[in-house]
C-alpha cells in the first residue's frame, strides 16, 4: 500500500482552499476576504462609464483572477497556488493570498485548516508592490 506524502497532501489542501477563494472572491466563506488595492480601484474608477459601470469592470477583474491557471515551478514552487501575475486591461497585475489567524492579527498556525485561517486575497498592480 502506497502512502501519500504528508507535505504534498498539505500543499494540495492549501491549494484547494486558495482556489476556492480565488474562484469565489466576491463571496468568500468564513473569515476569508478580498482586497483590491488602490491602483486597481483607481483604474476601475477611471474606466467606469454608463456603458461599462464599475461593477462590470470589477467582475471582469475577478474573472481574470478566478480563471488564472498559469501555475509553474517559478510562480508556485510549493504547490499552494497562492500567487499569480497577469495583464489586465493593459496593466501588469498580480494577486496574492496570505494566511492569517481569524482575528487578522498574526499569521495562521496552519493554513491547511480553514477553521483557524483567514485567507486574504490581494489584487494589485505590479507597480504597487
Amino acid at each position: 500500500m502506497e502512502h501519500e506524502n504528508p507535505e504534498a497532501a498539505r500543499a494540495a489542501r492549501i491549494a484547494q482552499l486558495n482556489d476556492h477563494l480565488r474562484q469565489n472572491s466576491s463571496n468568500p466563506f468564513g473569515h476569508d476576504l478580498t482586497v483590491i488595492a488602490h491602483g486597481i480601484n483607481a483604474k476601475i474608477e477611471a474606466e467606469a462609464s454608463n456603458i461599462e459601470p464599475d461593477w462590470f469592470i470589477r467582475g471582469d477583474l475577478r474573472r481574470s483572477v478566478a480563471q488564472f491557471d498559469s501555475f509553474t515551478e517559478d510562480n508556485d514552487p510549493y504547490g499552494e497556488r497562492d500567487y499569480g501575475s497577469f495583464t489586465w486591461r493593459g496593466t501588469e497585475c498580480f494577486w496574492k493570498i496570505d494566511y492569517y489567524d481569524n482575528d487578522l492579527r498574526a499569521g495562521s498556525a496552519d493554513p491547511a485548516d480553514p477553521s483557524i485561517t483567514a485567507r486574504v486575497l490581494t489584487i494589485a498592480t505590479v507597480s504597487e508592490y
